[in-house]
């Protein structure tokens, strides 16, 4: 069993979709759907109770980073995979994402899936901008048939880890809240941990409709790559490219980042940004 822990803000159209392809497209009728509410005012509350689904709840909106902590607190399975409200899970993702799971005698493990988007993502596929154009049909028949590869240096959602390692690193870093940011220190927290598989898995996907949530108007974003910065002495940007490889192909386990003169070249460079960023309090890098 799984438990998904999903955070939600007054998105119920597209939650409601997430959880009926949970519910469709598992191989395995046994996960754990867990929410934490947000206000919950357009009826997501309602909605909760009413299908029996256990959740948490703050009346605002106290964040990714908190809500995701929040709700981990009551899941019952080992394996925790995080998830936006706003993602369809195709056809047996639980399956390959237990496989890979299962070829292991270890807990340090970062495995993420593949995302279909519309503009972006790792596989681009016009399947429907938001719920109410979403062709399913058009995802179901072509999910499968489309091309690309396990990836190395996966840093977002969804996402699974064990339990152990969650509460080692406390879960998510809540100085990034309202969420910008908060993968790749969660990456990094695990990287400490000695984590070196962070792997997304290709047969595991799933159509994004592209951060709903965090692209809702009046919602106030942080800016999480000079918390990063601060707090790691180097950028997202550094990290994903010479720490986790990001955007590559799967080649196994990762190493110490080579210590090239292009890699001293570019933590000199981080060193700089920190400097304008102390002595300047720039708000942007």
């Amino acid at each position: 069993m799984i438990s998904i822990i999903i955070p939600t803000f007054n998105n119920l159209n597209y939650l409601k979709l997430s959880l009926n392809s949970l519910k469709k497209n598992s191989r395995y009728k046994n996960h754990e759907i867990l929410l934490h509410i947000n206000n919950g005012s357009d009826g997501t509350l309602d909605y909760a109770i009413s299908n029996n689904i256990p959740y948490t709840f703050s009346q605002e909106n106290v964040g990714l980073c908190t809500s995701i902590n929040m709700v981990s607190k009551i899941a019952n399975s080992d394996l925790l995979l995080y998830s936006h409200d706003d993602m369809y899970f195709c056809p047996d993702w639980d399956f390959a994402l237990l496989n890979e799971v299962n070829l292991l005698d270890h807990n340090l493990f970062y495995f993420s899936g593949t995302m279909i988007e519309q503009k972006s993502g790792h596989i681009t596929f016009d399947c429907g901008k938001n719920y109410k154009d979403f062709d399913e049909k058009r995802l179901l028949d072509n999910y499968a048939k489309l091309s690309f590869y396990d990836h190395q240096g996966s840093h977002f959602a969804p996402h699974l880890v064990h339990k152990d390692l969650w509460n080692k690193v406390k879960g998510f870093s809540e100085e990034f809240n309202p969420g910008i940011g908060s993968d790749p220190d969660f990456n990094m927290k695990l990287w400490k941990e000695n984590v070196r598989i962070f792997k997304g898995i290709n047969k595991f996907r799933v159509y994004h409709f592209s951060s709903i949530t965090t692209r809702k108007r009046g919602l106030k974003k942080n800016k999480g790559d000079l918390t990063f910065l601060n707090k790691w002495k180097i950028t997202t940007k550094f990290f994903k490219k010479y720490f986790l490889r990001s955007n590559t192909k799967y080649m196994g386990p990762l190493s110490e980042p080579d210590k090239t003169i292009l890699y001293h070249l570019g933590l000199f460079v981080c060193f700089l940004k920190r400097i304008n960023l102390i002595i300047f309090n720039k708000k942007s890098i």
